[in-house]
């Protein structure tokens, strides 16, 4: 039984020797010498690589089962093993695109490479938390090293205000939904979430119980309404997103999405699915504060990373779009096709905001910050491929075909409008449009506009050949959806 056991907890090893090597990589940085961190970086690199391995080896393995492990706290399943595959790329993508940026302002230091490997180890126990007591040290173990990342520059007084808003606003957040939690756990009686689903059927149809449960709900929805960053809780994203390093920015916006939307599914739809009728209202109205307040406040912006914090906003009132799809009056066979639109959306989002920071971070320079509209204007004239690619982003952002960003949103329509909710989707619809306009303005600037000065690349070629393969990957998924999509539906299923 032991061996049995102990086999078994070989499903957490990507957890296990991302630990143990971060710690590794800190005693390199530690006696290296080299101010360029070559040897920290490929450590760094390397680590996610063999953890890229472990996964693709533990799902292999697994052949598709889910299985609980811990004592019932970490569950092993394909959406995790999915969901930690896209993190790894993220993950790796942010070092390489992020290094020649932090080495230009002196902030490439050994703390950046094991901050953001050690939220990535939180973000992977988000993933994979089948118990309220592996979910919260998850969530904290991200954020904490998320808000020193932030406050990186302490040379910057903007960095510092963006980090203290981010850590007053994202504790404030945390004591939300442990209240949530808390109040779950006083109804139902346990912590294992799988457990709390089977109690919570069974509570839903008493008056008392259900309202209980619905109390600790309303909780849970508004701590995860910060961290996925939805109205009324987005007030810490544009500040953030401003304040923080261009190179944290990227961070902050791609891979933690990720676990944000595996921390909802963990609890909305594997722990409290029968009172889908209650926290799918709410999500209703967050989705459309959030598409209405995003795209027509990022109108506005004349800063990008301004701009991409409201877009993200938007964006993320889209997914939830496809999460408040899944149950129809009880009934769940639009299930499968709205929550497998939901991952496919927040997958292909975060491969869009690498590709359109990465750019932004290609264009930056010692001296010069890449942020404002007016630094991008006549950038095909200097560097047309670039251009090129910043297009591709800029078209999936506003969701015009053959780009991945179009079949995102056509599937949670879609699901929308299977699901009955068609006036959400008319509204999606409508606030998309709205979108488009600050997108191809970006577009404009490039295409039309005179350059301002010769934008030089300062990435050196392994990053100009990751960001080209980041924006033909958006064009591909665009064109064979499928590719990913059943990926996605196979994910769902499995749960």
């Amino acid at each position: 039984m032991s061996t049995i056991a102990f086999l078994s907890h070989l499903r957490a090893l990507p957890e296990m020797w991302l630990l143990v090597a971060t710690c590794v990589v800190m005693v390199i940085d530690v006696y290296s010498k080299d101010e360029q961190r070559r040897l920290t970086l490929y450590a760094a690199q390397f680590t996610l690589l063999v953890c890229f391995l472990l996964t693709a080896y533990v799902l292999f393995e697994s052949e598709g089962t889910r299985q609980l492990i811990f004592s019932g706290m970490f569950v092993s399943d394909v959406m995790g093993h999915l969901l930690k595959l896209v993190s790894y790329v993220a993950v790796s993508a942010a070092l390489l695109y992020s290094r020649q940026y932090m080495l230009d302002r002196s902030l490439l230091r050994g703390e950046f490479v094991t901050l953001l490997l050690f939220a990535l180890l939180g973000m992977m126990v988000m993933i994979s938390a089948a118990s309220f007591l592996t979910l919260f040290p998850g969530l904290e173990l991200m954020s904490l090293c998320l808000y020193a990342l932030v406050a990186l520059n302490r040379d910057s007084a903007l960095s510092t205000e963006a980090a203290m808003k981010y850590f007053v606003l994202g504790a404030l957040s945390s004591g939300l939904l442990l209240y949530g939690m808390s109040m779950i756990y006083g109804a139902t009686g346990t912590l294992n979430l799988y457990e709390v689903a089977a109690h919570a059927g069974r509570l839903v149809d008493t008056e008392s119980d259900r309202t209980f449960l619905v109390f600790g709900l309303v909780f849970l929805v508004a701590g995860l309404a910060f961290k996925v960053g939805v109205v009324p809780f987005h007030m810490w994203i544009p500040d953030v997103y401003h304040g923080a390093p261009t190179a944290v920015t990227l961070i902050v916006g791609t891979a933690p999405k990720l676990a944000a939307f595996a921390m909802a599914m963990r609890l909305l739809v594997n722990g409290l699915l029968d009172l889908a009728q209650d926290w799918q209202q709410m999500l209703a109205l967050l989705a459309v504060l959030s598409m209405a307040l995003g795209n027509i406040t990022a109108i506005a912006q004349t800063n990008l990373k301004r701009m991409l914090a409201y877009s993200t906003i938007a964006h993320m009132g889209f997914m939830l779009l496809g999460l408040l799809s899944g149950v129809v009056d009880g009934n769940r066979l639009n299930a499968a096709d709205a929550y497998s639109g939901a991952l496919f959306y927040v997958i292909v989002y975060v491969l869009m905001s690498l590709g359109a920071f990465g750019v932004l971070l290609y264009c930056s320079r010692a001296g010069f910050e890449c942020e404002n509209l007016e630094d991008v204007k006549g950038l095909n004239r200097t560097n047309p491929w670039t251009a090129f690619i910043m297009l591709l982003l800029m078209f999936s952002l506003a969701g015009i075909p053959p780009t991945a960003g179009f079949y995102a949103k056509l599937a949670v329509l879609s699901a929308a409008v299977n699901a009955g909710q068609i006036w959400l989707a008319v509204a999606a619809v409508i606030f998309s449009l709205i979108g488009a306009f600050y997108y191809l303005r970006v577009v404009k600037l490039m295409y039309f506009d005179d350059p301002k000065e010769a934008t030089r690349a300062r990435g050196g070629l392994g990053f100009g050949v990751a960001l080209s393969a980041n924006g033909l990957a958006i064009l591909l998924f665009g064109l064979l959806p499928s590719l990913l999509m059943n990926a996605c539906l196979e994910a769902i299923k499995a749960l």
